[in-house]
């Protein structure tokens, strides 16, 4: 079986300034002072590791303690690339602190969602992690460059690529749901995206653009997993997009991303975190300067104050997000930005005010909702059942049905968790009603779709 080249211990040598031969001699004089004389190590012995051998012991000690020696500071066997069995359990959890600690987590967290590990597949949503590793992000110190010195040169076509690739995979994914696709822009990742993060040469410019590329692409298999309800998988990646963020330098696609992990802790019944996170989100708003961006992390604090049962702080932070989407030129801010609109913003609205039990405010602004771009089948059904939720709420027990029936109807044609819980929510909202024929039909068709 080929081996993969040991690219950390490479790294490790070339910022030690170490030479095959000075690395040899160095193990055998370390080896000596530990009472371990006589190991005859020589070039030929780094040479066999580098290109994946793993060496027997005490070798992988000595390396640890040579590279520490020589670079002032700890380094175990991760760092060696010689970790110790399969990926650790909490893989992805954490925020790395440099750019090739970085490229080898999210690396390994790709590679072991390809092969469908079983600790990655049972992996639930940890607050802890997204805690520590999304908060604290901001006050890090910042790290050496991102730039590498591998075998393969890396250039504008692959990133552009990467960029396309991102384009296309998220308009299948508006349309049809992130699980007819994950796995493809998952293997695409570790295929195509890997080996230019591992094998790549590339100055501080180009890497921070494919860093930033990498995050976007790496962001969305997360949101992805997200909507097929995958919370510990999606959490993982979202955390690592984060990290790619930062290695690119790019405090407002940071903040988009915190932006979707507080959106996802509110979905799964987390208020206070999903606050956290928000108000982090803010921070890299402003940081930015994307009023858009400003606007939805405000309108997903107000949805955590909806949630929180605060009708005055949720009041406020929609008073404040309306202030900053006012705020905006569209002309001059990211791609990734410009789903945020009025149609988004009103159905965020909608979602706080559903939350709070107001009917009317949420009909209202779900209505203005549906007044958004076609291309976006999920957003529309998701919107659409918040209109159905605010007529229930409101007493139009019939026409909630029918608005239903066209949530429904899209919910058909996606591969999406989401789309089912919604589906199942409209349900129990109907319960009370159950004895009124529209209602009885629609739950027959929801039980089609979501088996009780």
């Amino acid at each position: 079986m080929q081996r993969e080249p040991n690219r950390l211990l490479s790294r490790l040598m070339a910022e030690a300034g170490l030479t095959r031969k000075e690395l040899a001699r160095k193990l055998n004089d370390l080896g000596a002072a530990w009472g371990l004389p006589g190991l005859g190590y020589d070039h030929s012995s780094i040479g066999r590791w580098l290109s994946g051998r793993r060496p027997k012991d005490p070798a992988p000690d000595l390396l640890a303690g040579v590279f520490a020696r020589r670079l002032g500071r700890v380094v175990d066997s991760e760092d060696l690339g010689l970790p110790t069995g399969s990926p650790p359990l909490d893989l992805g959890h954490g925020i790395t602190h440099t750019w090739h600690e970085g490229v080898a987590t999210v690396t390994a967290l790709w590679r072991a969602d390809v092969e469908r590990r079983k600790f990655l597949l049972d992996s639930t949503f940890v607050i802890g992690a997204g805690s520590i590793g999304a908060l604290k992000w901001p006050i890090l110190p910042m790290e050496a460059r991102p730039v590498a010195g591998g075998s393969r040169m890396v250039g504008k076509a692959d990133i552009a690529a990467i960029r396309e690739v991102t384009r296309s995979f998220g308009e299948l994914d508006n349309r049809f749901g992130g699980g007819r696709i994950r796995s493809a822009v998952v293997k695409y990742l570790d295929t195509a995206v890997a080996p230019l993060l591992n094998d790549g040469s590339y100055a501080e410019a180009t890497g921070k653009e494919l860093a930033s590329a990498a995050a976007e692409l790496t962001r969305l298999a997360g949101w992805m997993a997200y909507d097929l309800e995958h919370h510990g998988v999606a959490q993982r990646y979202l955390i690592q997009a984060l990290r790619l963020a930062r290695g690119a330098g790019d405090h407002g696609f940071s903040g988009e991303i915190l932006a979707g992990m507080s959106h996802q802790a509110t979905y799964i019944g987390q208020p206070a975190h999903a606050l956290d996170l928000a108000r982090a989100a803010q921070l890299s708003a402003r940081r930015a300067g994307i009023f858009s961006l400003l606007a939805e992390a405000f309108v997903l604090e107000a949805h955590a104050h909806a949630l929180l049962g605060d009708r005055t702080a949720c009041a406020e932070a929609l008073h404040r997000a309306e202030v900053a989407f006012d705020r905006r030129k569209t002309g001059d801010e990211p791609d990734w930005i410009t789903y945020f609109d009025e149609a988004y913003l009103s159905a965020k609205f909608a979602h706080c005010f559903r939350d709070l039990g107001d009917g009317p405010q949420a009909v209202r602004h779900a209505r203005r909702s549906l007044e958004m771009d076609g291309r976006f089948v999920r957003g529309r059904m998701f919107n659409l059942s918040l209109l159905a939720a605010g007529l229930v709420r409101s007493g139009e027990v019939e026409e909630a049905c029918a608005v239903a029936g066209e949530a429904l109807d899209l919910a058909g044609g996606l591969q999406s968790a989401r789309t089912r819980s919604y589906m199942t929510d409209l349900r129990d909202r109907l319960k009370p009603y159950a004895a009124e024929p529209a209602v009885a039909e629609l739950d027959r068709r929801i039980g089609e779709l979501v088996p009780a």
